[in-house]
C-alpha cells in the first residue's frame, strides 16, 4: 500500500476487526502502523485460503466452509498487532497467524457439533450441512494442518500450541460437565471462559512477542491482555444471545440456553433465584420451557425476553467490563504507542460491541 491510499481503506482491517476507528491513526507513525497490519493481513489471508485446500474434494469444500464465510480475525490480527512490538511482520509471525486462526477455524466446527448449532457467521454451520462425521473429521483435519505449520516454528511454538490445545480441550470437557458439587458455579464458568476463549488469544498475542524478535518482556503483559480480554469477549457475547432474532446476530435468541449452556446472566439468576421470589420464578420458566419436548416455544421466548432485561443481565456487562479494565490494567508494562493504544482501543469496542 502507499501513502496515497485512502485512509479509511488503511485503516478497515482494524477497524473491521478491533472495533477501532480512523480517529485511532492521526499521526504518520500510527498510519505507517495501520499500513503494516493491512499489508501484513493481506499476507496472511491469502495464505490461509492456500493452507485450507486439500486435494479431497469433499475435504477441500468443508474446509473452506467457514473460512470463506467471513470472521473478524481477531486473533491474526492481535498476532500482527503485538508483532510490532518488535521486527513486525517477520515470516514467521505470518505462519504463526495463519497457524492460529487455523486452530480457531478447526474449533469451531467442534464447538458447533457439540452445541448443536444451526448457524455460524450467518450460514448454516458444518454439521447442519453435512452431519456431525463430516464436521468432526474436518476440524480434526484443519487441526492437522495448524500442527504442521506451528512445527515449521520450533520446539518453543509446538509447546505453547500443545498447551493451549491442551486448554481448549479442557476448557471444553469443563463446560460439558458443569461444576463439580464442590466447584463455585460461577468461579468454574469464568474459568471455562479462559481455557476456550482466553487461552488462544493470549497465544495469539504472544506468538507476535515471540516471532518478531520483540523484548522478551513484552510477552507476559500480552499473555495476561490475551487471557482477560478474551474472558470479556465471551461474556458480551452471553448478553448478545438474548438479544432479539433481528438484532442481527446471525444466530436465534438465546441459542446458549436453548443447547443447555449456563451462561453467566443464567449463573447470577440462579444465585440470585436463592433469595429473590421474581428470580425463582423466571429461572423455573426458563429451565421448564427449554426442554424441546415438553416446553413451550413462546412462554420460552418471553422469558429469555425478561431475562435480557433483568438485573443480571446487566450485572454481566459490568463482569464484562470489569476483565476489560484488568486487561488493559496488564498492559502497563509496555511501552506506550500504537500498540498499546490500540490494545486498549481493542479492549473497549469488546465491551461496547452488539454482534
Amino acid at each position: 500500500m502507499t501513502w496515497s491510499t485512502p485512509l479509511a481503506r488503511r485503516s478497515k482491517t482494524l477497524s473491521a476487526s478491533l472495533g477501532l476507528g480512523e480517529k485511532l491513526f492521526a499521526s504518520s507513525e500510527e498510519r505507517r502502523f495501520a499500513d503494516a497490519i493491512e499489508t501484513a493481513l493481506e499476507t496472511v489471508e491469502a495464505g490461509l485460503l492456500r493452507e485450507v485446500a486439500f486435494a479431497d474434494d469433499m475435504a477441500d469444500v468443508a474446509s473452506r466452509y467457514l473460512l470463506e464465510a467471513g470472521g473478524k480475525r481477531i486473533r491474526p490480527v492481535l498476532t500482527l498487532l503485538t508483532a510490532q512490538l518488535g521486527e513486525g511482520a517477520t515470516p514467521e509471525v505470518i505462519t504463526a497467524a495463519q497457524a492460529i486462526e487455523i486452530t480457531h477455524l478447526a474449533s469451531l466446527y467442534h464447538d458447533d457439533v457439540m452445541d448443536e448449532a444451526e448457524l455460524r457467521r450467518g450460514v448454516p454451520t458444518a454439521q447442519h450441512k453435512w452431519g456431525n462425521s463430516v464436521a468432526i473429521l474436518t476440524g480434526d483435519l484443519l487441526f492437522a494442518r495448524a500442527s504442521k505449520l506451528v512445527a515449521s516454528l520450533g520446539e518453543r511454538a509446538i509447546k505453547l500450541q500443545a498447551d493451549t490445545f491442551e486448554r481448549l480441550c479442557l476448557g471444553q470437557l469443563h463446560e460439558t460437565l458443569g461444576p463439580r458439587p464442590e466447584d463455585e458455579p460461577i468461579e468454574h464458568y469464568l474459568q471455562v471462559l479462559a481455557d476456550k476463549t482466553g487461552s488462544l488469544i493470549a497465544a495469539a498475542a504472544q506468538m507476535g512477542v515471540i516471532f518478531s524478535h520483540a523484548d522478551p518482556s513484552f510477552a507476559a503483559p500480552v499473555v495476561v491482555f490475551g487471557e482477560k480480554i478474551g474472558v470479556a469477549f465471551q461474556l458480551i457475547d452471553d448478553v448478545i444471545d438474548l438479544a432479539e432474532p433481528e438484532a442481527g446476530t446471525g444466530k436465534a435468541q438465546g441459542t446458549d440456553l436453548r443447547s443447555g449452556v449456563a451462561t453467566l446472566p443464567l449463573l447470577y439468576l440462579r444465585r440470585a433465584a436463592l433469595t429473590d421470589v421474581g428470580a425463582a420464578d423466571l429461572l423455573g420458566r426458563i429451565e421448564r420451557n427449554v426442554d424441546e419436548q415438553h416446553g413451550d416455544e413462546a412462554e420460552l421466548a418471553a422469558a429469555i425476553a425478561e431475562l435480557r432485561t433483568h438485573p443480571v443481565t446487566a450485572e454481566t456487562l459490568v463482569e464484562a467490563r470489569r476483565w476489560a479494565d484488568d486487561a488493559v490494567a496488564g498492559l502497563a508494562p509496555l511501552p506506550d504507542g500504537p500498540v498499546k493504544k490500540a490494545l486498549t482501543k481493542f479492549a473497549e469496542a469488546v465491551v461496547d460491541r452488539s454482534k
